[in-house]
């Protein structure tokens, strides 16, 4: 009579771990092959501009999300979704070979978005979709501005900037004038160009501001809503400013200075200074509203 020797309780560990890996490196494997060709023609192109330098961050984040929730998605059951995951999945899919076979970027990017949501509902389940929800929207920070809507946001934001930097600075006294988005101050004249709108400094802001805030994971509706709705002002407030520095700075070391190594260094500069506001205001709000505590912590 012979007997069958027991699988060691760490084998028996294993196996489940494995049972649970092996379908999501099937799906990372399949969304490499659908996606890494467009990465590597955007690292050649698109996000080789100014406009669209922030793609590789907003990838790189993308991914430290999922991979800081990839623990809790294992974990969670498995109650896959299929009557909502398929269209989603199969809808994503569509504007994908869309995006690839009329070479629209924005088609290609954005299908991100249903394909990674159908794929969780149909691997998981609405809990996964729930746990996951905010890397996933995170993807629209990838999808490149459409240039109809650039030209139609640019034109009046920039007529706006220019006529508040001259309102300000001539109350205070310099010699400034302005005719359409040309600014004249002393002997110089310098042109609000399209990169000194505010539109992807406000984009850029709207990024980090929203990361921030699911960070700090703030539980007030009314504290998550009033910074939500503060990011595109800061933004733009900031932009005020930024032109404003490079007027000054053009005043006053000439036109070199502030097409130079300052002109660049005042975006960096003023980004940061946008972001310090958020913060500043984050704390203002957890002050004047209040932070509830979980009854854990509170405990």
């Amino acid at each position: 009579m012979s007997s069958t020797a027991p699988v060691p309780n760490g084998t028996n560990r294993w196996l489940a771990d494995s049972d649970r890996v092996t379908p999501w490196l099937i799906v990372l494997a399949g969304f490499a092959v659908m996606y890494v060709p467009v990465y590597w023609w955007a690292a050649h192109v698109i996000w080789q501009s100014d406009d669209h330098a922030h793609g590789p961050i907003i990838l790189a984040v993308i991914g430290w999300l999922f991979w800081t929730l990839h623990k809790d998605l294992l974990e969670s059951p498995t109650e896959p979704s299929p009557a909502l995951g398929w269209p989603i999945f199969v809808f994503g899919l569509l504007v994908y070979f869309a995006g690839r076979m009329f070479n629209v970027s924005i088609l290609e990017f954005g299908s991100q978005m249903p394909v990674s949501a159908g794929l969780l509902l149909l691997l998981k389940g609405r809990r996964a979709l729930r746990l996951a929800w905010f890397p996933v929207i995170y993807f629209v920070f990838m999808i490149p501005l459409p240039g109809v809507l650039v030209d139609a946001i640019t034109g009046p934001l920039k007529q706006w900037i220019s006529s508040i930097v001259e309102t300000v600075l001539y109350a205070v006294g310099y010699p400034i004038a302005r005719s359409g988005v040309i600014i004249s101050i002393g002997q110089y004249q310098l042109q609000v160009a399209d990169a000194c709108s505010g539109l992807h400094s406000m984009f850029s802001l709207s990024a980090l501001g929203t990361l921030f805030m699911y960070i700090m994971d703030r539980k007030s509706r009314v504290h998550n809503a009033i910074m939500l709705l503060s990011l595109l002002p800061i933004a733009f407030c900031a932009n005020i400013v930024r032109v404003m520095v490079l007027v000054l700075i053009t005043y006053y070391l000439g036109d070199e200075a502030g097409q130079g190594f300052l002109h660049g260094t005042a975006g960096m500069v003023l980004m940061v200074i946008a972001l310090l506001i958020c913060f500043l205001l984050d704390a203002v709000l957890v002050r004047v509203l209040g932070e509830r505590k979980p009854p854990a912590a509170a405990a």
